[in-house]
């Protein structure tokens, strides 16, 4: 079989990473390249994500029809890594998929996108049926650790009357935009302000697991409530993307209930700063299933978000190209996995 052709949509962390990783494999190789950012448009990919010496001929283009009907036109998959709502990415998910493309997107609202906007989900699975593709929303969380690994620890139990999970995690690999969503860098008063006026959003995501977690099991979701406040360093704190002074928002603690019946039944933690080690914070993914038997799950520290997003968008590449067509989640799809080279050597 020969490689996939891949077009790479948005060369932020995490779109980068993605095209960086494929760059190293045999599966798999970018032919085309789209984003938004003038410094980057015009310049080779190799260059625009560290590695001058990978896919040579391939230029960063800001004109996406001109890539999809270009260098792009005999890609299988279009990766979208732009953004993290569902009504940001739509318009470029529907664009790819009138041109016969499969798409994996890392938008977090993608993951189950019926709790986002059933109307635009269902154009997404019409659409793709029409043009016999597949279209997935993936990443790290959600798309992996608060619902497709607490759906697949449940198939131990006879039995589940209540979830639990909590990821306590370093923000640090991500970028701007996510720095932006968790209130990075911001005073407390100007937190407050972000959260009122929806700049500020902590975890993008707890609807979407919620509701993959429960259509899994077959419990039927009253209502969701949500908490969010800010994360107050104590210390300096610099990343590549950031820096935040002592008083200063380091991050965002989100918690979400989800209730049926009148019965809260999923409770997800998702407290994450960048450098939380700085205050002697451990990081860690925790999962607690209440049920017969019960499951109690602790990782420590936590699967790395950046690198975990990146390994597993790439991962189910193949996952999607033999998928049936549609719009599709993550418990959709055969149990994923890491790439193992022909010799047997793993690739992630």
């Amino acid at each position: 079989m020969g490689r996939t052709m891949v077009v790479s949509w948005g060369l932020g962390a995490m779109g980068g990473g993605i095209a960086r990783l494929l760059a190293s494999r045999d599966s798999a190789v970018v032919v085309g390249a789209i984003d938004s950012d003038p410094a980057k448009i015009g310049r080779s990919l190799g260059e625009v994500i560290g590695e001058p010496s990978a896919y040579p001929g391939v230029i960063v283009s800001g004109d996406p029809v001109s890539v999809l009907e270009g260098e792009g036109r005999d890609a299988q998959v279009v990766v979208v890594a732009t953004g993290s709502f569902l009504r940001d990415v739509s318009g470029q998910i529907l664009l790819a998929v009138r041109h016969g493309k499969n798409v994996i997107s890392i938008a977090e609202e993608m993951a189950y996108p019926m709790a986002a906007d059933p109307d635009i989900a269902r154009r997404i699975d019409e659409l793709a049926k029409e043009h016999g593709v597949s279209v997935l929303g993936t990443g790290i969380n959600p798309g992996f650790i608060l619902d497709t690994l607490i759906i697949t620890l449940t198939s131990v139990c006879a039995e589940v009357t209540r979830v639990r999970a909590a990821r306590i995690n370093d923000l640090s690999p991500f970028g701007p935009t996510v720095m932006r969503t968790q209130g990075v860098a911001t005073t407390e008063d100007e937190f407050w302000q972000g959260i009122a006026s929806g700049a500020i959003v902590g975890h993008i995501g707890f609807p979407e697991s919620m509701h993959m977690i429960a259509d899994a099991l077959g419990w039927k979701l009253d209502e969701i409530r949500e908490t969010r406040e800010p994360i107050i360093s104590r210390t300096e704190r610099v990343t590549k993307y950031a820096r935040v002074l002592p008083g200063m928002v380091a991050g965002c603690r989100h918690i979400a209930r989800a209730f049926s019946g009148g019965r809260e039944v999923i409770t997800l933690e998702h407290p994450q700063a960048v450098l939380p080690s700085a205050e002697g914070v451990e990081t860690g993914d925790f999962i607690w299933i209440e049920g017969v038997p019960g499951v109690n799950l602790a990782m420590k520290p936590e699967i790395p978000g950046g690198t975990g997003t990146i390994a597993i968008s790439a991962n189910m590449i193949p996952r999607v190209m033999a998928a049936p067509p549609g719009l599709l989640t993550m418990r959709d799809l055969p149990t994923p996995s890491a790439h193992l080279s022909p010799g047997g050597g793993l690739r992630c």
